[in-house]
């Protein structure tokens, strides 16, 4: 029986986590995954924030103490040195530390003194009144999402909802600096790992038309493959690369994503075309187990050696840019020669 997206979406939403949450909260409808605006002037207050499920909310001052309730968005918070003081937390495991934290920013939220709030799919509204938040956040989809609880929210403090899986890092960026003020922050963020992506760029000179496969590899499961609308996809463009999506006949999902799609493992070997792969959340093992399943033998990238671990996470925020661009700044191989030939 082939699992709900919802349970698929876990993966996706905290990375390669074992464990089990029951569904992730139902996506709403396309006109609430809308980029959100502010109706402001840059260092002014109040201002009002128009989220991704189109509330206006009038934040009245830059926000002191903010809550995440989605871990999968408190990274992009902490790039913003936005002020975060708790926020939820995934359960421990290969992506996530003892406080629940993602690896690949942990060390800035016990620097900052985040604390911890409940894990994902226990939400405490008591946890969250006593930290005496002024803003909130919430994501709009995901297994970290609690927009079912909206309402009780708003009574503690102004809320907003944003939507992690239809835009990018830097979109996102701009969107959590609007409401947080923190918009310099996010243009330099930008602009930092722009001039980086065209350094590397320069650096690896990837062979004009050279295609990569992006995939979180779930043997005999349910794969994720990184779309060419997707953050992954953007990224990987600017080092060089030509980004192939999964056929559309091949996409299991139930409803509409631009990040990603979700191919059955018997379909992988017609998907997975590209001259290299590159394996999301994977170290030595999981490439192990990729390049030597059997199904997969006849990849084009299997056969030239072209398949690549990367480390870092299914989300896209900054800090897992810069994680993956110091994978090809410093340890990236490079391509053989005879895939291209």
């Amino acid at each position: 029986m082939r699992p709900s997206l919802s349970r698929i979406a876990v993966v996706l939403c905290i990375g390669a986590l074992a464990f089990s949450l029951g569904s992730c909260a139902t996506a709403p409808a396309e006109q609430a995954r809308d980029t959100g605006t502010a109706a402001f002037e840059v260092g002014h207050w109040p201002r009002t924030f128009t989220d991704s499920m189109h509330n206006a909310i009038r934040i009245p001052a830059k926000p002191e103490r903010i809550v995440s309730t989605s871990v999968g968005l408190t990274g992009s918070l902490l790039a913003l040195d936005a002020p975060v003081i708790a926020s939820a937390t995934a359960p421990e495991g290969p992506d996530a530390d003892g406080d629940g934290f993602f690896k690949h920013w942990a060390d800035v939220a016990s620097d900052r003194k985040v604390e911890p709030l409940y894990e994902i799919g226990k939400f405490d509204l008591e946890e969250i009144k006593d930290q005496k938040p002024d803003l909130i956040v919430v994501a709009a989809t995901g297994a970290d999402s609690e927009v079912d609880s909206l309402g009780a929210l708003r009574k503690i403090a102004p809320t907003i909802v944003v939507d992690y899986a239809d835009k990018d890092w830097n979109e996102l960026s701009k969107l959590l600096g609007e409401a947080t003020g923190t918009e310099e922050k996010a243009q330099q963020n930008t602009a930092a790992v722009s001039e980086r992506v065209s350094t590397i760029r320069s650096m690896l000179a990837i062979p004009s038309g050279t295609t990569a496969s992006i995939i979180s590899y779930a043997a005999h499961g349910i794969s994720p493959i990184a779309k060419t609308t997707g953050p992954y996809a953007q990224l990987f463009r600017g080092l060089g690369f030509t980004v192939v999506s999964a056929p559309k006949k091949f996409d299991t999902s139930t409803q509409p994503r631009e990040d990603f799609s979700f191919v059955s493992y018997n379909d992988l070997p017609a998907t997975l075309t590209a001259d290299a792969t590159f394996l999301l959340a994977a170290g030595k093992k999981a490439t192990t187990a990729f390049t030597s399943d059997e199904s997969l033998a006849q990849l084009p990238s299997v056969q030239s050696g072209s398949v690549f671990p990367l480390t870092s996470p299914h989300l896209l925020d900054y800090y897992a840019a810069q994680k993956i661009l110091d994978y090809f700044e410093h340890d990236f191989p490079g391509l053989s020669s005879s895939e291209l030939e």
